[in-house]
């Protein structure tokens, strides 16, 4: 199961898929990614950054949404002040 994060104030949200299922076409699967793809766009396009993670390894920084990702974490950007 591949997950996307969003870390917030009012706490996460996530979505999940089955990167099998989405292979195989299966629509519930495809509607995750689909639904996860556009969140991740829509950060990013606030200024969120996006990590990939993956167990035992550092996380990786991403500026594209891999759906074959097996964790995705996505952090808002810090206000100073």
């Amino acid at each position: 199961m591949a997950t996307l994060s969003v870390l917030s104030a009012r706490g996460d949200t996530r979505v999940t898929w089955n990167p099998e299922l989405a292979a195989s076409g299966q629509a519930e699967a495809l509607a995750a990614i689909q639904e996860a793809e556009r969140i991740f766009r829509q950060e990013r396009a606030r200024g969120s950054a996006a990590f990939r993670v993956t167990p035992d390894e550092p996380a990786v920084r991403i500026d594209q949404f891999d759906p074959q990702a097996e964790e995705i974490i996505i952090v808002p950007r810090m206000a100073g002040g």
